[in-house]
C-alpha cells in the first residue's frame, strides 16, 4: 500500500502519529501540552529592500515532526504526479529536483520579464484553509480528524510559520490551483509562467507585453500595473498582490528572477561575485573579512552595519555561485561531447572556489583531517577508530554512557563538491594530485596562525605510492625520504602516511589490516579480492567488504590497524610539537611549516 493510500485510510491522530513514527502520546504532548512559548522561537531576519522578516523557528521535536509530514507529503505529491503522468514546471520552490536555477532558467533570452510578489504569502494560509484543503481536495480526501491533526502541527497563531519545514509543501498544495489559472492566463497570452514561493514570474518574446497581464501606468511607462484577470485569479485563490515589487524588466537592461540574472543564461550577479571574492582573498590574507549585515540599533531602527563574516557564510556564498556555475556548464559540456570533445580541466571559475575549498578544510582545519583513498577506506578506517576508540583517545572520546566521538575528521570525497572540485575519486594519483593543487596554494595563504590541525593523505603502500613519494622527494629536494618511515611531513600541514607493511611484505593496502578471518570471508559461496578485474561469479570486491564492516563493526577485531593508527598518532604529535616550538621562540609558525 503506498503512503498517499495509508494516509487516506488513516482516521485518528495516534494514525498520524505512526506514519509520522511519533508515539501517540509523544505527538499529543507536543501538539496540546507544550506551551506555544515552548513550541516556536521567533526571531526577525533583515530583508534586502530594508524591511524584516519575522521566522518562527520551531522547537527540536517539533520541528523533527514537521519534517517527517514534509516528507510524507511530499512523497504522496510524487505520486499523485505519477498516477496522472504530471510533470510539475509551474512551481519550484521548495520540491524536489526544483531550485531557484530551474526557475530561472525557463525566463532566459527574453524580451519581457514581468515580476510580480504575493503579499504574506505564509500567513494568508490561516488554519482553516489546510484542514479544508486536505479534506475537500479530490487527490486527499483525508479524514476530517486527521485533516485536522495536519493543521495543527503545521500551524501556528492561525498561520503557517515562516520557518517550518512543512510549511513551503503545504504552501505549494494550496496555491497548486491558482499556478493553473496563472498558467493558463500566460499561454493563452503568450507568455511563460512559474512561481517559486510568492516570487511570480511571466516572460515573452513578443514586441509588445500582453495587456492581459500587465499594463504600463498611464503616469509613467515604466510603471506596471497587474492585468485584470491576473488580478482576479489571484484575489479568487486566497492571495493577494504585493504592489511595490511589482516590476517590468527589459531586454536591455538586467534581469533578474529569483535573484539570478537571466539575460543570456541564468547566472549570478556581477557584483555578488566580485563581493564575494573580495571577501575570500581578505580572509586568505588575514585569516577574516567582513561584510554588510542590516541590524537594528537600540530605537529599532535597521541599519548597514560591517560585522565578521564566518567561514560558514562564505561557503554558502561560494556554494551558491559554483552551484549555478555547475548548471550551465554541464549544459555546455552535453553541447561539447555532441561534438566529440570533453571538459576534464578544472574550469576557471572553479579556481577561486578550489582554493577557498583548500582553505576551509585543510588550512584551516578545526581537527587533524585525514583524506582517503577511497569510500572504502573511509568506512574501515571510521570503524576501526571506533572498535579501538579506548586505546586512542587522541583520536575519539568515549562518554560515560558509551557514546563514541571521534576528535579527528575523515573527509568524503566521493559524491561531495569537494571531491569533485579537487578531482578526488578512487585511486592513488587522484590523491597525489591534491599535493599538486594544495603546495602552491601555500604560497597564497598569509593570514597568521590558522594552520591549527595537520591535513594526512593516507595511501596504501603499493607501486602507486612509490611514484607519489617520488615527486614528494622532488618538491622537498629531500632524496633520503622513504616509504619505511611511519609519516612524511610535505609542507605546511600537510603529510603522507602509507599503511605499514606485514612482515614479510612489501607491499600492502588498508584492507592487509583485517585479520584473516575478514580478509578470507566466504559470502554466498565468494571470497574477497580487491581487483576490479576480478570473476564477479567468484569472488566480491571493495564494496560488499566494506558493507560487511560497517553492519558487523561491533564484532570485528580491529587490533591490526594498530600500526596505522600509531602512524596517525605520530603525525599529530609531530604538528604539536612544531607549534610548541614555534610558541617557544615567539614565533606564529616555524619554518617547518612555512609554505
Amino acid at each position: 500500500m503506498s503512503q498517499l493510500q495509508i494516509l487516506r485510510a488513516a482516521s485518528t491522530r495516534s494514525d498520524v502519529a505512526v506514519l509520522l513514527q511519533f508515539k501517540p502520546q509523544a505527538l499529543a504532548y507536543i501538539l496540546h501540552v507544550l506551551p506555544p512559548s515552548s513550541k516556536y522561537q521567533a526571531f526577525k531576519i533583515a530583508k534586502r529592500n530594508g524591511n524584516v522578516r519575522e521566522i518562527h523557528a520551531p522547537s527540536p521535536e517539533l520541528k523533527l515532526m514537521q519534517r517527517r509530514l514534509c516528507d510524507l507529503l511530499q512523497n504522496c505529491v510524487a505520486e499523485i504526479n505519477e498516477q496522472k503522468n504530471f510533470r510539475d514546471q509551474l512551481s519550484h520552490g521548495f520540491k524536489r529536483g526544483k531550485t531557484i536555477i530551474t526557475n530561472a532558467t525557463k525566463h532566459r533570452k527574453r524580451r519581457f520579464v514581468f515580476n510580480l510578489d504575493l503579499k504574506d504569502f505564509f500567513p494568508a494560509i490561516n488554519f482553516g484553509r489546510v484542514r479544508g484543503f486536505f479534506i475537500k481536495d479530490a487527490n486527499f480526501m483525508l479524514h476530517p480528524a486527521v485533516a485536522t491533526v495536519i493543521a495543527q502541527i503545521a500551524c501556528f497563531n492561525n498561520e503557517l510559520p515562516q520557518g517550518s519545514p512543512c510549511s513551503p509543501v503545504i504552501s505549494n498544495l494550496i496555491a497548486h490551483p491558482l499556478d493553473l489559472h496563472l498558467c493558463k492566463i500566460a499561454s493563452v497570452n503568450g507568455c511563460t509562467y512559474s512561481r517559486y514561493a510568492d516570487d511570480i514570474t511571466f516572460s515573452t518574446n513578443r514586441f509588445e507585453f500582453p495587456a492581459g497581464i500587465a499594463t504600463p501606468s498611464a503616469s509613467d511607462p515604466h510603471l506596471w500595473q497587474v492585468g485584470h484577470d491576473v488580478e482576479e485569479a489571484i484575489a479568487h485563490s486566497g492571495f493577494a498582490i504585493n504592489p511595490t515589487k511589482t516590476r517590468m524588466q527589459y531586454k536591455h537592461s538586467r534581469q533578474a528572477v529569483t535573484g539570478l540574472v537571466v539575460n543570456r543564461k541564468a547566472n549570478v550577479r556581477a557584483d555578488y561575485r566580485r563581493a564575494a571574492r573580495i571577501m575570500a582573498l581578505r580572509l586568505f590574507a588575514t585569516g577574516a573579512y567582513q561584510h554588510i549585515r542590516t541590524i537594528a540599533n537600540a530605537n529599532g531602527v535597521l541599519t548597514p552595519t560591517l560585522v565578521d563574516g564566518t567561514l560558514r557564510q562564505l561557503a554558502g556564498k561560494f556554494a551558491h555561485i559554483n552551484r549555478v556555475d555547475k548548471d550551465n556548464a554541464d549544459k555546455e559540456e552535453k553541447t561539447e561531447l555532441k561534438k566529440g570533445e570533453s571538459q576534464t580541466t578544472l574550469r576557471a571559475k572553479e579556481k577561486l572556489y578550489r582554493r577557498f575549498l583548500l582553505f576551509k578544510e585543510f588550512y584551516s582545519a578545526d581537527a587533524p583531517i585525514i583524506v582517503c583513498e577511497g569510500k572504502t577506506d573511509n568506512v574501515y578506517l571510521l570503524h576501526a577508530i571506533r572498535g579501538l576508540a579506548q586505546l586512542y583517545p587522541q583520536l575519539a572520546t568515549v562518554s560515560p554512557s558509551g557514546e563514541i566521538k571521534l576528535t579527528i575528521r575523515i573527509l568524503k570525497t566521493l559524491g561531495s563538491t569537494v571531491g569533485r572540485v579537487f578531482r578526488l575519486g578512487e585511486g592513488s594519483a587522484d590523491l597525489a594530485g591534491l599535493i599538486d593543487q594544495y603546495l602552491p596554494e601555500l604560497q597564497r595563504f598569509k593570514a597568521p596562525g590558522i594552520m591549527k590541525n595537520p591535513a594526512i593523505l593516507l595511501f596504501d603502500n603499493d607501486d602507486a605510492a612509490e611514484s607519489v613519494y617520488e615527486k614528494i622527494r622532488k618538491l622537498t629536494k629531500n632524496k633520503s625520504i622513504s616509504k619505511g618511515d611511519p609519516f612524511v611531513h610535505v609542507a605546511g600541514n600537510l603529510y603522507v602516511v602509507v599503511t605499514p607493511l606485514k612482515s614479510g611484505k612489501t607491499k600492502t593496502t588498508i584492507e592487509d589490516c583485517f585479520a584473516d578471518e575478514i580478509i578470507n570471508l566466504n559470502l554466498g559461496g565468494k571470497v574477497f579480492s580487491s581487483s576490479n578485474k576480478a570473476d564477479p561469479s567468484k569472488y566480491f570486491g571493495k564494496h560488499i567488504l566494506s558493507q560487511y564492516v560497517r553492519q558487523n563493526a561491533a564484532k570485528i577485531d580491529f587490533t591490526g590497524f594498530t600500526g596505522l593508527l600509531d602512524r596517525i598518532i605520530a603525525v599529530i604529535s609531530h604538528y604539536q610539537s612544531l607549534q610548541v616550538s614555534a610558541g617557544a621562540n615567539g614565533v606564529s609558525e616555524p619554518a617547518e611549516l612555512q609554505p
